[in-house]
């Protein structure tokens, strides 16, 4: 089967794997389209992503395709559904590691449900946590928004670990995917105010368009400029890149018992906190990984609000490419350009 594989850090190569046998629990993927995740896997891709030092590996983690096959105890995919999060952490030849393989042709998931009632839904019998959010989707969905609740998932999921309310004002750092999914959650959530801070008038023009309250450049006198004409500050400031630069200047923009929710992998092992120019009190709540059981209950509201015409990919797909273009793929995500690029497969 084919497969994305980064053979050394800078350097992604197509190339050819054993196509995997589902376990009992298992069902396998055809891949139909994938997602590039433009932190994570472009960190994987530059070999610095926290932990992952073994080269070459199969990348991907973002994926939608058809069941093709079932083990045998399979009671929740059934042949024809159309399923995402499909991984492989196997690639069969005996030397390429795993960086989730997501982009593979052929990727497996997992019967957690299955697992869970049987009493075998521990490490001891295989079963790792991403299993929980390895789920069907619904034959109304269509596949480019499917692809897209890798995403969409993790952020609503991240909205409750921030404790984000109705009616709060909220700052959000960054307009890739994620930064736009807080935007675009917040209103459809009934919040309040939300700016949006990017350094490329692309990604601005695109945050304008999603809603955003105010859109400005990652200039601080511009960010100071808007907190003071608000005449109030923010009830939570959202890192949407994974900087501690940020944090930073979030802490003055917050007030007393607010928050600053950093999303995303921090690259540095430490973070130097200046807590003298934030409030008495605040909270910094760091989400590094999802929470499980948070992404997997977003995929029913999600769902309901594509459905509704509330939601939809094209809002965020700026770029489509057929997987073997995977090189022009990346590129494009490091041109800065790309708000979310869709890799197809036939």
């Amino acid at each position: 089967m084919l497969a994305v594989v980064v053979v050394e850090p800078g350097r992604v190569e197509l190339a050819e794997l054993p196509e995997p046998t589902p376990g009992p629990y298992e069902a396998r993927v055809k891949t139909e389209v994938a997602s590039l995740c433009n932190a994570t896997d472009g960190k994987l891709i530059s070999g610095h992503f926290p932990g992952v030092d073994t080269y070459p590996l199969m990348l991907g983690h973002e994926s939608a395709g058809i069941v093709d096959a079932v083990g045998e105890k399979v009671r929740n995919f059934r042949v024809g559904d159309r399923a995402i999060g499909g991984l492989l952490f196997n690639a069969g030849d005996g030397r390429t590691a795993s960086g989730w393989g997501g982009f593979c042709e052929y990727t497996l998931v997992a019967d957690h449900d299955a697992m869970a009632a049987d009493g075998v839904a521990d490490a001891e019998h295989g079963w790792v946590e991403v299993y929980e959010i390895q789920r069907a989707v619904p034959p109304d969905i269509p596949v480019e928004d499917a692809v897209l609740l890798c995403t969409w998932r993790e952020v609503y999921g991240g909205i409750g670990d921030f404790q984000l309310q109705p009616g709060n004002d909220l700052l959000v750092f960054g307009a890739g995917p994620v930064g736009l999914s807080f935007l675009k959650f917040g209103k459809l959530l009934g919040m309040g105010s939300i700016a949006v801070v990017d350094p490329l008038e692309a990604k601005r023009e695109k945050a304008a368009a999603l809603g955003a309250d105010a859109v400005l450049p990652a200039d601080p006198q511009a960010i100071s400029d808007l907190a003071a004409s608000r005449g109030k500050p923010f009830d939570a400031v959202i890192d949407a890149v994974g900087r501690p630069a940020i944090v930073n200047m979030a802490l003055p923009l917050i007030g007393l018992g607010g928050t600053i929710g950093v999303y995303g992998v921090i690259g540095e092992p430490a973070m130097t906190l200046e807590k003298g120019k934030g409030p008495y009190n605040f909270n910094l709540l760091v989400h590094q990984w999802p929470t499980r059981w948070r992404e997997r209950a977003a995929q029913e509201p999600l769902c309901q609000w594509i459905r509704e015409g509330k939601l939809r990919a094209d809002e965020f797909v700026t770029h489509e490419f057929p997987v073997q273009q995977i090189g022009e793929a990346i590129e494009a995500v490091r041109s800065g350009q790309v708000v979310k690029s869709i890799l197809r497969y036939e």
